[in-house]
């Protein structure tokens, strides 16, 4: 361990190098996970529903062979089997001019988006954090926000497997004081919940209308969790803000209606990284402009 970390101090471009490789990697796997999370949870809400409703299914029996592992990788248009070297990041997709080798159609643009997006944020944790035990928490905390980021684009969905599993890791890893004092941590954990919740249940008792999900609650409190509640003001902020001028963008130039929901998930989880990397300055000039005392 310590001759690691003195090669990694000596020559950070292995450090960058290791973590951006890592990162390919893994945001190889974030794009199962993005494309059959949301699927596993709708047969498993079937599969209840059908048990409650004491009905037999055939497709029970498909949805247990369904999850992150089986069936293997396959072209959705063709069902060609991905080969390992079909798999290699970004590189196949490059090879192979994005196009299926069993039926030549277009392989999704957001493929090696996802794993070239993986590796630039682990390079930037990396560079942030340097080698040791907040760089390992701060990595699993930036895949999951690309996971949820991109599910909750697609599906209008923060799974409660993603969001409950990476709160409870923010108040462990702050027994430690990895990136905030624990107390802070509980306190930022219930506040982050409770603000967006009241804010929820205002806004449907004036408008009838539920302006968000549940799913955005907890990943507030997963941030407040992470970093405490220090940051959870200027997190919200930054978090509306960009949502607002997108939403407005929308409207304008996209002919999207005002009453069409946007998914706030995403912009929090922007947000929340931008947080982690440079809350404490962020909040320090924040702060200032507000001329609040720190």
């Amino acid at each position: 361990m310590d001759e690691l970390r003195t090669l990694f101090q000596t020559f950070p471009v292995f450090l960058y190098t290791t973590t951006g490789i890592l990162g390919l990697i893994v945001g190889s796997f974030l794009n199962v996970v993005i494309h059959r999370l949301p699927k596993m949870l709708e047969n498993d809400w079937k599969s209840q529903c059908r048990s409650f409703l004491d009905i037999e299914n055939q497709e029970d029996k498909q949805a247990a062979n369904y999850n992150l592992v089986l069936p293997g990788s396959h072209c959705p248009h063709c069902g060609h089997q991905i080969t390992a070297l079909e798999n290699i990041p970004i590189v196949s997709f490059l090879l192979q001019g994005g196009k299926c080798r069993g039926c030549s159609r277009p392989i999704s643009k957001s493929y090696p988006l996802i794993e070239a997006l993986s590796a630039i944020l682990a390079v930037a944790i990396s560079w942030r954090f340097g080698f040791g035990w907040p760089t390992l928490f701060a990595l699993l905390l930036t895949w999951a926000l690309i996971a949820l980021t991109f599910i909750d684009l697609d599906h209008q969905l923060l799974p409660d497997n993603i969001t409950l599993p990476f709160l409870w890791m923010g108040l462990f890893v702050n027994i430690f004081t990895l990136f905030s004092p624990l107390k802070d941590a509980v306190i930022g954990a219930i506040a982050g919940y409770l603000f967006l919740w009241t804010i929820f249940q205002l806004f449907k008792l004036a408008t009838g209308k539920e302006g968000m999900g549940y799913g955005d609650f907890k990943l507030y409190a997963l941030f407040g969790a992470w970093l405490g509640w220090q940051i959870l003001p200027l997190t919200i902020l930054m978090a509306s803000f960009v949502g607002a001028i997108v939403g407005l963008f929308n409207i304008l130039f996209r002919g999207q209606g005002r009453n069409q929901p946007i998914p706030f998930g995403p912009f929090l989880a922007a947000a929340g990284w931008v947080a982690l990397m440079w809350g404490e300055q962020l909040n320090r000039v924040y702060l200032h402009i507000a001329k609040i005392p720190n």
